[in-house]
C-alpha cells in the first residue's frame, strides 16, 4: 500500500500576489517583494490585512486596473488619456471633482461597452 503523496505548496511570484491584492507591487514592503507567496499566506493577507496593505489600499499608490474601477473607465482609457503610471486615492478623488472632458467621454464609453455586454449575456 502507498502512502498519499504530501500536499504541494503553492506559492506564487509577489508581483502576481500584489495583484491579487490590487496594490502595486513597488509599494510594498522589501520583505514582501524579495520572497514568494503561498496560497495559504494569500489567503492570510486577504482575510486579516496588515497596516501596510491597508494603509496602500486606502491611499496607494494604486495600479492602474484599481485606478481604471475607481474612475469607473477602462485601463485602455486611463492610457489614450496620459494615465500609463500609478496614482495616490488623493489624485484619483482630485480628478473626480475636476472631472475633465476625458473622463466623461471614456465613462460613457465604458457604460456603452458594459451595457452591450450585458445585452449579448442576455441573447
Amino acid at each position: 500500500m502507498t502512502s498519499p503523496k504530501p500536499k504541494s505548496i503553492q506559492t506564487m511570484k509577489p508581483a502576481t500576489a500584489a495583484k491579487k491584492l490590487g496594490v502595486l507591487l513597488s509599494a510594498t514592503p522589501a520583505e514582501f517583494q524579495a520572497g514568494v507567496v503561498s496560497r495559504d499566506e494569500l489567503n492570510e493577507l486577504q482575510a486579516t490585512p496588515p497596516a501596510w496593505l491597508v494603509d496602500l489600499r486606502r491611499n496607494g499608490p494604486h495600479p492602474k486596473q484599481v485606478i481604471a474601477v475607481k474612475l469607473k473607465v477602462s485601463i485602455s482609457g486611463l492610457i489614450r488619456n496620459g494615465i500609463t503610471g500609478p496614482l495616490t486615492t488623493a489624485e484619483i478623488e482630485a480628478l473626480k471633482a475636476e472631472n475633465p472632458a476625458w473622463l466623461e467621454r471614456e465613462r460613457t464609453i465604458q457604460a456603452e461597452v458594459r451595457k452591450e455586454a450585458l445585452n449579448l449575456k442576455q441573447r
